[in-house]
């Protein structure tokens, strides 16, 4: 009888080790994360002649702890406003399944390897590019979301950092090519950042957050705004052929793929619904490594 005491006491601390495993992947937001870090990734293959794999893992693992870190941030500030919205009442902290104090400690480990790893195995300017991402994510965009619409124009630098900050780890220095990496993917997180608020948009008035623009209406005039945004994707998807970063094919692959986008946003201007906005955020999720990937099969090949 003791013998089976001591096994189910065993596995029940095996299985609140895993929850707390699994509470902190969370708060890190992997799958957010990953899509981050695959940009960054992308930026470095794209700079280098040959990609050194020991390098390009060890950029992945600092990706992960820089953008995990920005997330805990976040999630820290908004954790009384999680409670109040559906999508992120789950969440680590609105559900006490981790401490403020633990996610505190985890988001300082976080910064402290990501900074070790940045300095040590690449260089001063992607550590601080990376630093500045984490501060205006954390401590910038997430207390202006309350303000105004202003935070998606502030939420779009860090967004659009991770492909720079891959090519700087790759070759030290800032340029045309980098910043072109940024411009692409700094303009894509308008239709990104507002398609999102379009479906949450219930969930966060409950939770006072302001991103719609316009007024936060969902309406032809918000619309037309995420149309004008997209529009600037069309000529700076042809700037790494101009600048011969890559070919012509992936640069009609990028113009093909900003008229796709483009014309989601038209449709989204057409119907004015969710399923219109859903469709716009999916097309987004597409665009952008479609994209991404071309540009490097156009190098390579």
């Amino acid at each position: 009888m003791e013998e089976v005491k001591n096994s189910t006491a065993d596995v029940a601390v095996v299985g609140g080790w895993l929850e707390k495993v699994r509470a902190y992947g969370e708060l890190m937001k992997f799958r957010l994360s990953t899509f981050v870090v695959l940009s960054a990734l992308f930026g470095y293959a794209l700079a280098v002649p040959q990609v050194d794999w020991a390098k390009l893992a060890l950029l992945a693992i600092a990706g992960f702890s820089i953008t995990g870190a920005s997330n805990i941030i976040n999630q820290l500030i908004e954790k009384d406003f999680d409670k109040l919205m559906r999508r992120t009442a789950g969440r680590p902290l609105p559900t006490g399944r981790l401490s403020s104090r633990e996610a505190e400690v985890f988001c300082v480990v976080l910064t402290l390897l990501a900074t070790f790893i940045f300095i040590n195995y690449f260089n001063i300017r992607t550590t601080l590019v990376a630093l500045l991402s984490l501060v205006l994510y954390g401590f910038v965009y997430t207390p202006l979301k309350r303000v105004g619409p202003i935070s998606v124009l502030v939420g779009a630098f860090p967004g659009a950092f991770p492909p720079m900050i891959g090519w700087v780890a790759a070759t030290n220095h800032f340029g045309w090519e980098p910043g072109v990496l940024f411009a692409i993917q700094f303009f894509w997180q308008f239709p990104h950042f507002w398609a999102v608020a379009w479906l949450a948009d219930g969930d966060y008035k409950r939770a006072g957050f302001k991103m719609l623009p316009n007024g936060g209406q969902k309406d032809v005039r918000t619309a037309l705004t995420i149309t004008t945004y997209t529009l600037f994707l069309l000529p700076v998807g042809w700037l790494p052929y101009l600048l011969g970063m890559t070919g012509i094919t992936s640069a009609l692959v990028a113009m093909g793929c900003g008229i796709l986008f483009l014309a989601q946003t038209f449709h989204l201007m057409r119907e004015t619904t969710d399923r219109a906005a859903l469709l716009m955020l999916l097309g987004g999720f597409v665009y952008l490594p479609v994209v991404q990937i071309a540009f490097l099969l156009d190098k390579i090949v």
